[in-house]
C-alpha cells in the first residue's frame, strides 16, 4: 500500500460540468485562474467518449473508459463486472467522504454505504436556477466544520446547461463561467490554509455550438488543475493527461490502494 503524502490530509474534487479549457481565460473567473497557475495543471487533459456526462463521470470516478464500464449515456445501469469508485475505496480506507450535487444521475457515482453525506439539490431547470450555489453552499459549511475529511465532491451543473441553450462559449455560458468561479471561491476561502488540503479542478467535458458528445477536440478536451491552498506554488505544466487519471491521483494523495482495474496514472501533485 503506498505511503500517505505527509502533507495531503483531505481532497476536495470539483467539476464544473462542460467547462472548456479556453472559457476561463474569457470568463471572470479569477478563482479558477489562480488554482491553474499555482497548481499542477494542464488545459490540454482528454476526456473519454462519448463525451457525454454520466460516461465521463463514471469513468472519472471508477477509473475505467466507457468499454469497460459500458455507461454510453445518461442512463445508469450496473456494470456486468463491477468496479469500486473512487469514493467506495476512499470510504473503505476509513476517511469521510461526501457528494454535493444537483443531478440525480450523479447518485451512483458511490455505493449508498460508501457515503457519510450526500446531498443532492432540487435543479429547476430554469435562465434563474441557483441550485448550484446552494449546492457549493452545503459544500462549503461542511469542508469548514469537518477537519481532516477524506474526499469531497463538489458538482456545478448550470455550465453545461447554459451551453445547450445559449452555446458555448456565448455570453450567457461565460456569465456562468463567472458564477461558478464565484461558488468555487467561497468554498476554497472555507478550506485550511496549511497545504494540508489538495483541491482538484476539472471537467467532465466541453462543448460547441449548442451540443457536445463527439471526438471533436471542443469537446474532448478539459481543464485538470491540482492545487493546495497555503501550499507552495507549483506552476508545473502536467502536459496531455486523461480524466482516467483523476481516480489514482487522488487515491495516491490520500495513500489509499488503488484498485487493479483502474486504468489511469498517478499525475504530479
Amino acid at each position: 500500500m503506498p505511503s500517505p503524502s505527509p502533507s495531503v490530509r483531505s481532497v476536495l474534487l470539483i467539476v464544473v460540468d462542460g467547462l472548456r479549457p479556453d472559457a476561463l481565460s474569457a470568463a471572470a473567473a479569477p478563482t479558477m485562474r489562480r488554482i491553474v497557475r499555482e497548481g499542477s495543471s494542464t488545459l490540454r487533459s482528454r476526456t473519454v467518449m462519448p463525451s457525454v456526462t454520466l460516461p465521463c463521470h463514471t469513468s472519472m470516478f471508477y477509473g475505467v473508459s466507457p468499454e469497460r464500464h459500458g455507461i454510453t449515456d445518461n442512463r445508469w445501469h450496473p456494470m456486468a463486472r463491477p468496479v469500486p469508485s473512487l469514493l467506495d475505496v476512499v470510504y473503505r480506507a476509513g476517511r469521510k467522504t461526501a457528494m454535493f450535487y444537483n443531478w440525480g444521475e450523479l447518485r451512483d457515482l458511490a455505493a449508498p454505504s460508501s457515503l457519510d453525506v450526500a446531498h443532492l439539490v432540487a435543479y429547476e431547470r430554469t435562465e434563474g436556477d441557483e441550485s448550484d450555489q446552494r449546492t457549493f453552499a452545503l459544500a462549503t459549511d461542511w469542508v469548514r466544520d469537518t477537519p481532516d475529511f477524506g474526499l469531497a465532491f463538489a458538482y456545478y451543473g448550470m455550465v453545461d446547461m447554459t451551453g445547450h441553450a445559449h452555446g458555448w462559449m456565448s455570453e450567457p455560458y461565460l456569465s456562468r463561467v463567472a458564477d461558478a468561479d464565484r461558488a468555487i471561491t467561497r468554498v476554497v476561502d472555507a478550506l485550511p490554509r496549511d497545504g494540508s488540503c489538495l483541491v482538484v479542478l476539472t471537467s467532465d467535458h466541453g462543448g460547441h455550438d449548442k451540443t457536445h458528445g463527439t471526438d471533436a477536440d471542443e469537446d474532448m478536451t478539459v481543464p485538470l488543475a491540482l492545487w493546495r491552498p497555503g501550499g507552495a506554488a507549483r506552476s508545473h505544466d502536467l502536459g496531455v493527461t486523461s480524466i482516467l487519471d483523476i481516480a489514482p491521483t487522488i487515491a495516491a494523495a490520500l495513500g489509499v490502494e488503488r484498485p487493479r482495474e483502474w486504468e489511469g496514472r498517478v499525475l504530479d501533485f
